[in-house]
């Protein structure tokens, strides 16, 4: 997987935006106004995904790529340096997983607006 393939996975999601919130580097990407996936567009490729805490450190320990997320909350995001180590199925699994909880997390008034996009 590289940028461009990340950036078209992404905003074909459902009520996904991109923006560079924090700098110019650092894309990030929104279900409803909240972020679930994150990658600098500099650097060495990586990508900052949400994920369910029961699977944090079990990623962490089955995969190098896979480190505790870089200025994220340690608890529920990951960093995934994407080095040919994880196949691109298992990355693409990873950032809906990240989706889907924010998804789940979203108010009622928000879930609605998202069914109507």
């Amino acid at each position: 997987m590289n940028i461009e393939e990340l950036r078209e996975f992404c905003i074909r999601k459902k009520g996904v935006t991109e923006s560079f919130p924090f700098d110019e580097t650092t894309l990030v990407f929104k279900v409803m106004g909240k972020m679930f996936a994150l990658t600098d567009t500099e650097d060495d490729f990586s990508i900052n995904l949400k994920c369910d805490p029961e699977k944090v450190i079990e990623l962490r320990e089955r995969y190098t790529a896979v480190q505790p997320g870089y200025h994220m909350n340690k608890k529920h995001w990951n960093t995934i340096y994407i080095d040919g180590s994880v196949n691109d199925d298992l990355l693409c699994e990873w950032i809906s997983h990240s989706y889907e909880l924010v998804v789940d997390s979203l108010t009622k008034k928000l879930k609605l607006e998202l069914d109507n996009i």
